[in-house]
């Protein structure tokens, strides 16, 4: 049985994020504001279908997808770019490849105790993210 990600998460720890925004050529003035964010994911999971909400009280972000099946992705808020994406259960954590003008771009969540992880690759730069879970 895969891992059940449903719930409330509170950012913790937020390593290289700025890179990786540089990476996906986010500008500047944007890039300052995200960095001083402090996001919250809430992810809705039924069985293989998930709903990831990013919140953050400068912009919100929603994906919704079903495990297997490639989808297209607008990553408004963020870069601003269409994706072909596709996310696949590899063990206990969900891979994300997002395929267009950006090589080497995707996530993987997983969860470790009560630590929900994310590291977000774009080019040659990681950002890696530690949720907490909300009471």
């Amino acid at each position: 049985m895969p891992a059940d990600f449903s719930g409330t998460w509170e950012i913790v720890s937020n390593v290289n994020f700025d890179g990786y925004m540089v990476a996906l050529g986010v500008d500047f003035a944007t890039r300052k504001i995200a960095s001083l964010l402090k996001p919250q994911k809430v992810i809705k999971q039924d069985g293989d279908h998930f709903t990831i909400n990013t919140l953050t009280s400068f912009r919100n972000y929603e994906c919704s997808f079903k495990t297997g099946q490639e989808f297209t992705e607008l990553t408004k808020g963020m870069d601003n770019r269409t994706c072909q994406t596709v996310v696949n259960w590899e063990n206990d954590r969900l891979v994300c490849v997002q395929k267009g003008e950006k090589r080497n771009r995707g996530w993987t969540h997983w969860i470790q105790g009560n630590e929900l992880h994310l590291e977000l690759t774009c080019e040659d730069q990681v950002c890696k993210q530690i949720y907490k879970k909300s009471k």
